[in-house]
């Protein structure tokens, strides 16, 4: 028992006994892992560096006591996703969880191809320029941009726009319009903190000009913490 708290400690809790790398599951938001892992440590103060979309599985570091002083720390280190990019379709939270407000014809998804995509790809790495999705937490006007979007109150003129860094920006797979089912692709994405990869995917869509949103994503690395050292919730 003592080797294996001691092969715990050293896999999850990384260098500081005060900070633990979870792999958040699907379907919970970053705060229900930050409240489970509260109840079961007796009221310390637990907070996390770096929000993740229900849909987004992975990397969350989570704060124990005084680590969460360091917050803002782990908030500006650089991140790595997996996500998979579907086209053909706009959807107004940019991922697959939204509703559809944009379909491409037939014609123009047989027309999408790997080698336009690597081109396209061209024009999102270094610095870009990103507008905040609709649906997101940021502050418009004293509100919640999400807040504004559910009543329809959101127009493109209203998203702010922000610098980002996109350092490294990999088609992993491709998988073609089949006639029955979209096509997409699987890409790695090293980028600055602050970057919204459902933004991405949806200018992406719109360069190729059939639309396009997230349909699944990791988040794969934080600074040095990675998803091979991050532990299960139910294994807390």
């Amino acid at each position: 028992m003592t080797c294996r708290k001691k092969d715990m400690n050293n896999r999850f809790m990384s260098k500081d006994a005060n900070i633990l790398i979870v792999n958040k599951p699907l379907g919970w938001t970053s705060n229900d892992v930050v409240r489970k892992i509260k109840g079961r440590l007796g009221g310390l103060k637990v907070g996390h560096a770096g929000t993740l979309d229900p849909l987004a599985t992975g990397v969350l570091i989570v704060l124990i006591g005084g680590a969460n002083k360091r917050q803002h720390e782990f908030m500006k280190l650089p991140k790595e996703y997996v996500a998979e990019f579907t086209f053909g379709e706009e959807r107004d939270t940019y991922d697959v969880q939204g509703g559809i407000v944009h379909k491409a014809s037939p014609d123009q998804l047989v027309q999408l191809t790997r080698e336009k995509i690597e081109k396209a790809l061209e024009g999102f790495r270094g610095v870009i320029v990103q507008k905040v999705p609709p649906f997101s937490a940021v502050k418009v006007k004293g509100q919640r941009l999400y807040q504004l979007a559910r009543k329809g109150k959101v127009s493109p003129e209203m998203l702010p726009e922000k610098e980002v860094s996109i350092y490294q920006l990999e088609l992993l797979d491709f998988t073609p319009y089949s006639g029955e089912n979209l096509p997409t692709a699987e890409l790695r994405i090293f980028c600055s903190c602050g970057t919204y990869v459902r933004s991405l995917a949806h200018d992406l869509g719109r360069e190729l000009g059939v639309g396009g949103y997230v349909s699944r994503i990791t988040r794969t690395r934080v600074g040095e913490y990675n998803l091979d050292g991050a532990q299960e919730i139910d294994e807390i």
